[in-house]
């Protein structure tokens, strides 16, 4: 009798049936990790059908825009001036500058207004703020250098050039514009959110920041003032970046790419310590 008691005592006690319930309900980290990589592909889907499915062409006209612009710029420019700063072809040059501050704006516009434009989904407890930033900067990521890769590939097709690609350097240049793109896309979105008119102040800031990205021109060619004050325009360092990948013996000494990276780090961590601070402030706006 007292050792059936002592086994008795000795056995594990079986859990209650509600911590059992609870056990059982508990998400494992796998199925929460899918469950957002699910939501952040649906949320893509939604915006790829949006944006492209509602128009003829669709992702036709994504590649036009930039085709043209660049194509305006040389043409443009090619009747007043004789030749680039940097080799024989206006295509090649201009391509080069206006697509890395293409990417840049694309994914950092993009990102700004993630909260805005998935806000009636964030109702929802599966979609959280991170999921729709991440789908709108993931989205316009692939769609820049999608257009990138068509478009550089078909200027170099076109002008039957000779140029050494060093492929690292450039891809190099657009993870650091989609990286700035994202760091600055965030700060926005938080301060867009607390501050609608934030939208129209930053809209009326960044209006030169084309001009002064150095799509038009490399650093070299402006007066010492100038590149004092512009050096400090992370834009300016992604052209110039870009730019040696397909002109071997442009050096661009002045770029700074732990410049870049600290800036779109600084931004990315502030805006994200931001956004989980006040985005059930954002959404209840």
């Amino acid at each position: 009798m007292a050792s059936s008691s002592s086994a008795a005592s000795a056995a594990p006690a079986a859990p209650s049936a509600p911590a059992a319930l609870a056990a059982a309900q508990t998400p494992r980290p796998h199925r929460l990790r899918f469950a957002a990589a699910r939501t952040i592909g649906a949320l893509m889907l939604r915006e790829m059908s949006t944006r492209y499915g509602r128009t003829p062409g669709g992702y036709l006209w994504a590649v036009l825009e930039p085709m043209a612009a660049i194509l305006f710029l040389s043409i443009g420019f090619s009747l007043v001036i004789r030749s680039p700063s940097l080799g024989t072809s206006f295509l090649l040059f201009y391509a080069t500058g206006y697509l890395i501050f293409s990417l840049y704006q694309s994914i950092s516009g993009a990102t700004s207004r993630a909260i805005g434009y998935s806000k009636p989904l964030l109702k929802f407890p599966a979609v959280t703020w991170l999921d729709a930033v991440l789908a709108r900067f993931l989205l316009n990521s692939l769609t820049g250098i999608l257009i990138t890769l068509l478009l550089i590939g078909g200027v170099l097709t076109v002008i039957d050039s000779r140029a050494v690609l060093d492929l690292p350097v450039a891809v190099l240049a657009m993870v650091l514009a989609m990286a700035l793109g994202l760091g600055v896309g965030i700060m926005n979105c938080v301060l867009m959110g607390l501050y609608p008119l934030w939208d129209v102040a930053w809209s009326i800031i960044t209006r030169p920041l084309f001009l002064a990205s150095g799509v038009l021109y490399i650093y070299e060619d402006l007066p010492p003032l100038a590149q004092d004050i512009l050096w400090y325009n992370p834009l300016l360092h992604l052209s110039g970046l870009m730019r040696t990948g397909f002109y071997p013996t442009y050096t661009a000494a002045y770029v700074s790419i732990t410049y870049v990276l600290a800036v779109s780090l600084f931004l990315l961590a502030l805006g994200l310590v931001l956004m989980g601070r006040y985005h059930r402030d954002i959404l209840n706006r």
